[in-house]
């Protein structure tokens, strides 16, 4: 209503005559006005009630478990067998309900389970996660390349928690190509976990505190010093496996257990034993 009556007041200030094809011919100037604005707030309700019902229906299928958009990384999207099987739409065929799945090559899962303990446990930034996923391409796969925007996006995606989430995003922000991010607040979780979780929810919350902090200027994590002097030696650090409690990592050619969070205590004593691995 308002882009209506910015356009017809706009006009009138040029001396351009405005009138609505479905206004009656003669009669008087407050009938003509009684009978415009009557219809632009019709339309405007109506809009109004078609986003309230899209959204709706957007919620719905966010908390009965399917899939938004493309899949992240680690999963692929697969038709939902059991959703109901919806008919013929004014359109033409109906989409199929899709849910997420584990992607076929098992490595992706590893893959962002690691990136997302990197930040997590480690405090890396997206830059120093980048590097470490493309010095072993074998045992983190990707097409193209790792970015700082798909490590990024992947830490911050909550469908890696296994349940399924949606309205992260504003997509309508009067900008084309451009969205804006919602307050969580404003997001729709399914009410379970509706597929594979790569890390728990516990886990995504500790990343996305590390991430603000590091937006903050928050020094890095105690490992970052252990990766520093390990580079200066000219040693990698990689981590071999790790479950709740501990990481085993391999530093040239020996491998040390340590607990998360590492105490300040032990990765002194493990830089200064770095000069002894060859």
């Amino acid at each position: 209503m308002l882009t209506s009556l910015t356009v017809e007041h706009e006009l009138e200030r040029l001396g351009a005559e405005v009138i609505y094809a479905n206004e009656p011919t003669g009669g008087t100037e407050s009938g003509r006005l009684r009978t415009r604005r009557y219809g632009q707030a019709e339309a405007e309700i109506y809009r109004a009630t078609m986003i309230e019902m899209s959204m709706g229906g957007q919620y719905q299928h966010a908390t009965n478990g399917w899939n938004h958009g493309y899949p992240p990384y680690p999963y692929v999207a697969v038709v939902d067998k059991d959703a109901p099987v919806r008919g013929q739409g004014r359109f033409g065929e109906m989409r199929p309900k899709k849910k997420l799945a584990p992607h076929p090559d098992e490595r992706r899962f590893d893959a962002a389970r690691e990136l997302c303990r990197l930040r997590r446990e480690e405090h890396l930034k997206g830059p120093d996660i980048v590097a470490i996923l493309k010095a072993e391409p074998d045992r983190y796969p990707i097409e193209g390349e790792w970015t700082y925007n798909r490590v990024e996006g992947l830490v911050a995606n909550p469908k890696l928690t296994g349940y399924q989430v949606y309205n992260r995003r504003a997509n309508r922000t009067g900008r084309a190509g451009h969205s804006r991010r919602n307050p969580i607040s404003q997001w729709v979780w399914s009410p379970k976990i509706v597929h594979k979780p790569v890390v728990s929810l516990e886990e995504w919350m500790q990343a996305q505190e590390v991430t603000a902090g590091l937006r903050a200027g928050v020094e890095g994590g105690p490992l970052l010093r252990v990766r520093a002097a390990a580079s200066r030696l000219g040693l990698t650090v990689t981590a071999v496996s790790s479950n709740a409690t501990h990481t085993l990592y391999r530093i040239g050619n020996r491998q040390i257990v340590l607990p998360a969070p590492v105490p300040e205590a032990l990765v002194q004593q493990v830089i200064e034993d770095l000069g002894s691995v060859e």
